[in-house]
């Protein structure tokens, strides 16, 4: 039998919970209350959100950025590597490197599934030799993979200039550089754009770039790349920075469902061909323009690749960013002021473009919003120093706000940051060796970002990649 003693003490135990209930809860309300801010700009560019997270569109707030010029100051200066190796075109380099084993026979195997291994890895893009001399190429996939350590390369395929006429291939380029990547034992990621003229819609501009009007013969021009090379190719990445008209100039607009339907017709007909192929959907360009013509806000553009249903079709989504004059760990609206800085547009106009965190984060942000854990593949990052070339290309003026030892600094660093995250599959860093192959010419806006400077000298940035490499490969024993 209870005693009346219990139940006073029952009924006392029971007045002191719901008095702490109360008090925590009303305290709890109160923090919320006052301490959130509905315009708290982290929700598009903070901390990755979990799954199912709605996320506002960047619609709203989208600014025009315009791109002041600018004039060289550092505002980071790590020391310069002490050695600086150089290349030398038709000779192997660096001369420690072992000699390459002898060309293994075309497999007829489809790839190792790839897609089922999802390490963060970097690779790098290469640039064919122009005048396709295998001792160059050999050079530099075998700087690549034995030097640097890489274990992929991005090369891009430009459909326009592969099948000129339906049916009517010509393959030279791809025969010259899949030897050499076999021969260096190196994963390949093809991003194929461009579609050319006979395969556009009646109505298109054709000295515009874009797609085709029948989204089935891009995919049926990528299913001849891998009959050619069979087992050979690990990763397609689905057109290129496809929210801006000069890369998707069509009659429907700048249509993100437009191009899910290029998406989808390519990653079924891989699919069915390989499966172990990872389909990376194609990359939006950070531009912070929103007018709907010329580009759409790559935020919004997210948006609506999601609501299209790319998450369906795609293997990994596909990302850019090259890194202006921001360190990669800097956050938009926390990019501290540089006075030295004649660039001036990240302290000055602060939006998310500017900012490589910010931009994947609001990429990996949607996605998870959408219920979904796709992981980003970054396919072109670097940043861009102009220190040893005498000027820049009109509107890349930031590349002089760089120097060389800020490149070799924040490239790796972004590497770092990007393992750290853990949203991040794979990342291409922009690029090898755009330098030599442009003869190092100031209009050219891929050059600042080459490891490649005047006179075939590796920029200290070469080095740093390799030195963090080393350290990953040790670690993880990837």
């Amino acid at each position: 039998m209870v005693t009346k003693t219990v139940y006073k003490q029952i009924r006392g135990f029971v007045i002191i919970w719901l008095a702490i209930t109360i008090v925590m809860g009303t305290a709890t309300f109160l923090a919320v209350y006052f301490n959130y801010d509905p315009a708290d700009p982290n929700r598009d560019a903070g901390n990755p959100l979990p799954m199912g997270t709605e996320v506002e569109s960047a619609e709203a707030t989208e600014a025009l950025i315009a791109l002041p010029s600018a004039s060289p100051q550092p505002t980071l200066t790590p020391a310069p590597a002490t050695a600086v190796p150089t290349l030398a075109l038709v000779e192997p380099v660096p001369t420690d490197i072992p000699p390459p084993t002898d060309l293994p026979a075309p497999t007829t195997t489809p790839t190792p599934f790839p897609v089922d291994v999802m390490n963060y890895e970097v690779g790098i893009q290469v640039q064919e030799s122009p005048d396709l001399n295998p001792v160059n190429q050999d050079n530099w996939y075998r700087s690549v993979a034995q030097d640097l350590g890489l274990r992929w390369v991005k090369q891009q395929v430009r459909w326009e200039a592969i099948e000129t006429e339906p049916g009517q291939f010509d393959w030279s380029v791809l025969d010259f550089v899949m030897p050499s990547a076999r021969k260096f034992d190196i994963k390949m990621m093809l991003s194929i754009l461009t579609a050319p003229d006979w395969a556009r819609e009646p109505e298109a501009i054709l000295d515009r770039q874009g797609p085709p009007a029948d989204p089935q013969a891009f995919a049926d021009f990528t299913a001849a790349i891998l009959n050619r090379y069979p087992g050979q190719i690990q990763a397609i990445e689905v057109w290129n920075e496809q929210n801006i008209d000069r890369e998707w100039t069509s009659a429907q607009g700048l249509s993100a469902a437009s191009y899910v339907a290029l998406l989808r017709a390519t990653y079924e007909t891989v699919k069915a061909i390989d499966p172990g192929i990872i389909i990376i959907s194609g990359a939006p360009s950070p531009t912070g323009i929103n007018d709907g013509v010329s580009a759409v806000d790559d935020f919004n553009y997210m948006d609506q690749l999601i609501d299209a249903g790319m998450l369906e079709w795609a293997d990994c989504v596909g990302a850019h960013h090259n890194g202006y004059n921001v360190s990669p760990d800097h956050r938009y609206n926390e990019i501290p002021d540089d006075p030295s800085a004649v660039f001036r547009g990240p302290f000055d106009n602060p939006h998310h473009s500017w900012s490589f965190r910010s931009t994947l984060e609001g990429y990996v942000n949607r996605i998870r919003a959408a219920g979904r854990d796709t992981l980003l593949c970054v396919t072109e990052f670097g940043w861009p120093s102009s220190e040893d070339l005498g000027g820049a290309r009109q509107g890349f003026e930031f590349s002089l706000d760089n120097t060389l030892a800020e490149q070799a600094a924040w490239i790796p660093l972004a590497m770092s940051n990007m393992e750290e995250w853990d949203f991040v599959w794979l990342a291409f860093i922009w690029n090898f060796n755009f330098g030599p192959q442009a003869g190092y010419a100031i209009t050219n806006d891929n050059v600042p970002y080459s490891l490649i400077g005047p006179d075939f000298v590796f920029r200290p940035a070469y080095k740093a990649i390799k030195d963090w490499q080393r350290e990953f490969r040790a670690r993880t024993g990837r």
